[in-house]
């Protein structure tokens, strides 16, 4: 498989990069084509390639480079599923498959899949489980996929009988055909990236592939609260087991402030340190692979307690004098910020800002009755002190966030949440939104 072969990759990024190694160290012809100038790229990558083999066509996607000549296009997922040419391999019968399907079909025999997907959670979720997995089975578990390691890039460390974790996003599944997932979750469906499939319908059944080639000796974990995910799940032929975080379900559920598993508690929500619902929902899915994969109960509660959540989402940094502080630096738009702000029922001052995008900040109208104070910071700040005056909210405003974490922190109780959710890119003061976060989390720490 995939052995003395001319393979074009379109698209480089991580997993081009990644299936351009795999594909050369196996006698392969290698080509990789991307729109962006060569200088815009990595060059120590470019390099690193050229010197095994690879040939580059950077700048355009020339008509006459892709011909019969070529056995297989390994597409990137992020590349639109009708570019030309994808449209033209198949008027002339070249397969069209991913970097994560090129790697299924290269795994060793006996490797234990488990592929998590879905709109919202499916990092947190994964991030979680592998967790889990690697305290259970140490060197034997993978982190893979979609949240920043290209399946290709643990190929070379993958024997018989490890277990893999990865997140499998919407564009990842769109060119799979033999992935096949021995555990396969699905966290929840809700409309998204409509503008690259074209429609809600078309985005719910390429989610629902990742179920295609599962059997009945599989197992798919559902959420049963999610009338869409159930809908997209009907006709499975894997084994169905459910979670639910609105009624006791034969499967896993919460119960109060209890997650039980099949009737039997297994853990509270005050071991859980990521805050909402939906990260109990998230914590439920990663219990149910880990039942599946024999993981005691003790491990499980235990690698729970100590999850901080994914670093920048809605991540909790630390306690300090009863305050409690949570980085959401990732949450650069207004819903992912009503997300944050559902999540917490302790009083909350929010640090709220950053690049001029013309946001309404109304739109969190319904969204902060435990808000007792708004910080407001960056190019927008005097949009989100009107905001806040219009709701008869507190509101301070500073340019910038080390000014304006000092004030919360000053305003602040013992038993306040402090959350940095700025509803906004943070490209007006900051390259990148971590950057913004790490800073937050820098200052929590000299607070110790």
């Amino acid at each position: 498989m995939f052995e003395n072969q001319k393979i074009l990759i379109l698209g480089f990024a991580r997993s081009g990069y990644e299936a351009a190694k795999i594909l050369i160290q196996r006698g392969n012809e290698v080509v990789l084509n991307d729109n962006k100038q060569e200088e815009l790229q990595d060059q120590d990558k470019i390099e690193e390639l050229r010197s095994m083999g690879v040939k580059f066509v950077f700048g355009s996607h020339p008509d006459d480079l892709l011909d019969s000549s070529f056995d297989y296009l390994i597409k990137n997922p992020g590349v639109p599923i009708h570019h030309k040419y994808v449209l033209k391999a198949r008027e002339l019968g070249i397969e069209v498959i991913n970097e994560v399907e090129m790697a299924y079909r290269l795994f060793p025999k006996n490797v234990k899949l488990v592929a998590i997907t879905g709109t919202n959670g499916k990092t947190t979720t994964t991030s979680l489980t592998y967790a889990i997995v690697k305290e259970a089975f140490g060197k034997r578990a993978f982190l893979a996929g979609n949240i920043g390691y290209p399946l290709s890039s643990i190929l070379n460390q993958l024997q018989e009988g490890d277990i893999v974790v990865m997140e499998v996003s919407c564009q990842q599944l769109e060119n799979l055909s033999t992935f096949h997932p021995n555990i396969a979750v699905m966290t929840n469906l809700s409309p998204a990236h409509i503008d690259f499939f074209g429609s809600y319908e078309v985005y719910k059944k390429v989610k629902a592939k990742l179920f295609k080639n599962q059997t009945e000796k599989d197992v798919a974990i559902l959420n049963v609260e999610n009338p869409d995910v159930l809908d997209e799940t009907k006709r499975l032929l894997s084994v169905k087991k459910f979670f639910s975080s609105e009624n006791s379900i034969n499967g896993c559920y919460l119960d109060g402030r209890d997650i039980y598993y099949y009737d039997k508690k297994i853990l509270s929500r005050d071991d859980i340190r990521i805050a909402g619902i939906h990260n109990v929902e998230n914590v439920m899915a990663a219990l149910m692979v880990a039942k599946e994969l024999n993981i005691s109960d003790e491990i499980i509660v235990d690698v729970v307690r100590n999850f901080k959540g994914v670093e920048h989402r809605l991540e909790y940094v630390d306690t300090v004098n009863g305050r409690k502080f949570y980085n959401d630096t990732e949450a650069t738009n207004i819903k992912c910020t009503q997300i944050a702000l559902s999540s917490f029922d302790e009083p909350t001052i929010l640090i709220l800002g950053g690049l001029e995008r013309g946001q309404d900040f109304f739109e969190l109208s319904d969204y902060v009755k435990h808000v007792k104070s708004i910080i407001a910071i960056g190019q927008c700040r005097e949009r989100i002190l009107q905001f806040a005056r219009m709701l008869n909210i507190s509101a301070y405003s500073y340019e910038f966030l080390k000014d304006g974490f000092k004030k919360a922190y000053e305003i602040s109780d013992s038993g306040d949440v402090i959350l940095l959710s700025p509803a906004s890119a943070s490209w007006d003061q900051y390259k990148e939104c971590e950057i913004r976060g790490a800073e937050f989390k820098k200052y929590v720490y000299d607070l110790k």
